[in-house]
């Protein structure tokens, strides 16, 4: 199932999507009429929807506004960093590593966030916070989001915990990255972390692990990889997480990017304004946003 959340100017609405042209509002049958309530109640909302939502009367997506699926998640986003080989490489190399420029893989998960106030819809400018940065990166990102909640989760039973997935772009700020010697703020800067279109449910996956990544800048290819080339995959990211903090329902988990990010490239490429980026994953849709 296909799901999002939708503006059409009077608030924000949940929306079955059918096909790649056309909403059904289902806003009255999820809990508190929010995709957080769909997640938090999925054991019973998901049969009232497939049951119930064909029979509504479709809405042409142009007709309204696609917003991030959780437009106010409830806590920060859950990023990892470092997580596939060729970037791990091309960011030691970079000179913004810290402490050095080593490209060893990395023993365990790298593990940082991003400010809920950073997330922004599909379509959605980003903010460039010219005079704070002048090194605007991007980084495509496949982002799970958690269904049951819990802590100490085993990594045999992770999926169990996985209520579905969502395109997420890391955009990061490289110098305050660098220069602060933390992640946290070079991360979070308002507007930069574009997420959707949709939030689409497990089931809908049946191999996570064959979907493709491709990131384009301008419609110039930079990233291209498969989810199976991931050093920590889903299941040691949850059990590493969840080990003494309890996940909730709905929580993001961004499981990091590949290579082909700005700072890899030889000389490094930074957004400017008007540069169009474009996420796109195997059966998840594409995620644009262009920076202001």
């Amino acid at each position: 199932m296909k799901l999002a959340t939708f503006s059409t100017g009077s608030g924000d609405r949940v929306g079955l999507v059918t096909g790649t042209s056309a909403v059904h509002d289902v806003t009255d049958l999820v809990p508190g009429g929010t995709l957080l309530g769909a997640v938090e109640g999925w054991a019973e909302v998901g049969p009232v929807l497939t049951d119930q939502a064909a029979g509504r009367t479709p809405v042409p997506l142009t007709d309204v506004r696609l917003r991030a699926p959780f437009p106010t998640p409830r806590r920060n986003v859950f990023c990892v960093g470092k997580n596939y080989r060729e970037h791990a490489a091309e960011f030691g190399r970079s000179g913004y590593d810290s402490p050095d420029r080593s490209e060893d893989l990395p023993a365990r998960p790298i593990l940082f966030s991003k400010a809920t106030t950073a997330v922004v819809g599909p379509g959605a400018d980003v903010d460039p916070h010219t005079g704070l940065t002048a090194e605007l990166d991007y980084e495509g990102e496949l982002a799970v989001i958690i269904g049951p909640g819990g802590r100490g989760i085993r990594r045999e039973d992770a999926f169990a915990h996985v209520w579905g997935y969502t395109i997420l772009n890391d955009v990061t700020a490289r110098d305050l990255q660098r220069d602060h010697r933390q992640w946290l703020l070079g991360k979070s800067l308002d507007t930069h972390c574009p997420m959707g279109p949709y939030a689409v449910t497990a089931d809908e996956v049946p191999d996570v692990t064959a979907l493709e990544l491709e990131t384009t800048v301008n419609g110039e290819q930079r990233q291209h990889a498969r989810v199976r080339d991931l050093i920590f995959d889903i299941p040691e990211l949850i059990a590493t997480l969840s080990a003494g903090l309890t996940l909730l329902p709905g929580d993001v988990l961004a499981t990091g990017t590949p290579a082909g990010v700005g700072i890899g490239l030889d000389p490094p490429k930074f957004l400017a304004s008007g540069d169009v980026i474009e996420i796109a994953i195997t059966g998840l849709g594409v995620l644009r946003n262009r920076i202001a």
